[in-house]
């Protein structure tokens, strides 16, 4: 089943999701039919507009721009924001940031995580900073500053393992995380401090659906899904995100999207459970889709050409009127998705009313 990425609203999930049977499938959505390709081969509803911002290996405001390009986020600068982007290169990953002005004008673009690998993932914080996630065996957790002021920092206590996206829940005030493994775990992460992760208490959800903690989260002997006997397992977790009380959360191997209520501890697929209300756009190969409320699938927008494309890494400004993603090169071999344009779509989302 293919990868794709669920972003309800500015809420981004990663990996293979079953999106119902053809029949629940439709023509046209709540903004229209998609009218005929741009010169880019961005076909959109009326009244959206898209551009291509930066292209892997070409410069954009002075910074060469990263191949592989994997999960985003935005994040508020004063009258702009800034959007963030992971690289999912080996040995040579890490995050790149376009800057953007108050009109959507792109003032600068610069590094803000270098040196790690594979970093595909991750997810933001309450208080404006950038999880950028190792997917790799004993991978690690980067907290970045979008801004670029500070200097990312391992937050180790997190734990070493193929990390794959993060969500924080701040009613508990803990940190969910998923493990791209066949065997994977959902894990939280309780700070000593809310609002500082160098120290804390990593647990893993158990059978049971009690949480227990892991023993050793360094991983030095053993992997951290193997230490908890009890742990519950899933197909290669993927992107998650937590909203009114639910951890979303999908996993790439089974195709699923899961819920766990935070207050009774009741998990579920999303089909058992009672959805928060909001947009649901799924990104895949090709093409971005909307669901309805009802289930129904409607197209948003889609790439012309080459169809094995692969879209990844939307995320919405903080006033919800712009969406950011990439659309992945196709291809086989090792130059598989490391070529990358990411491009920009402006126009008049529901959800924008309601920041």
């Amino acid at each position: 089943m293919l990868r794709r990425t669920l972003l309800r609203t500015s809420a981004v999930f990663a990996g293979s999701v079953w999106l119902g049977s053809p029949q629940a499938r439709v023509a046209v959505g709540p903004y229209g039919p998609l009218q005929g390709p741009d010169a880019e081969g961005l076909a959109l509803p009326e009244g959206f507009t898209g551009r291509v911002l930066a292209r892997s290996g070409r410069r954009v405001a002075g910074l060469t721009w990263h191949s592989a390009p994997g999960d985003g986020a935005c994040f508020p600068d004063g009258d702009g924001w800034i959007y963030v982007s992971n690289s999912g290169l080996p040995l040579l990953g890490g995050v790149s940031a376009l800057r953007f002005g108050a009109g959507g004008d792109v003032r600068d673009a610069y590094r803000i995580l270098s040196g790690t690998s594979l970093n595909r993932a991750g997810g933001a914080s309450p208080w404006h900073t950038w999880l950028s996630c190792e997917q790799i065996t004993r991978g690690r957790v980067f907290e970045c500053d979008p801004d670029g002021s500070r200097s990312a920092r391992p937050r180790l206590a997190m734990g070493r393992f193929r990390h794959e996206a993060a969500a924080f829940d701040p009613d508990r005030q803990v940190v969910y995380l998923t493990e791209d493994e066949p065997d994977g775990c959902l894990y939280r992460f309780r700070p000593l401090d809310w609002g500082d992760l160098t120290e804390g208490a990593l647990e893993v959800l158990t059978t049971s659906g009690a949480w227990r903690a892991v023993p050793s989260p360094a991983a030095l002997t053993m992997a951290t899904r193997h230490q908890v006997e009890d742990a519950a397992h899933f197909d290669r977790g993927g992107g998650c995100h937590y909203l009114r009380g639910v951890c979303y959360f999908a996993t790439k191997g089974d195709g699923r999207l899961w819920a766990y209520e935070a207050e009774t501890g009741r998990l579920d697929t999303v089909s058992g459970v009672r959805a928060a209300h909001g947009e649901l756009f799924v990104a895949g190969e090709g093409e971005i889709a909307l669901v309805g409320q009802g289930g129904a699938v409607s197209p948003f927008l889609r790439l012309a050409g080459d169809d094995r494309r692969e879209l990844i890494g939307p995320a919405f400004s903080p006033d919800g009127r712009r969406l950011y993603f990439t659309a992945l090169t196709g291809g086989g071999g090792e130059a598989a998705g490391v070529d990358g344009h990411t491009f920009e779509v402006e126009g008049p989302f529901a959800h924008a009313a309601d920041r």
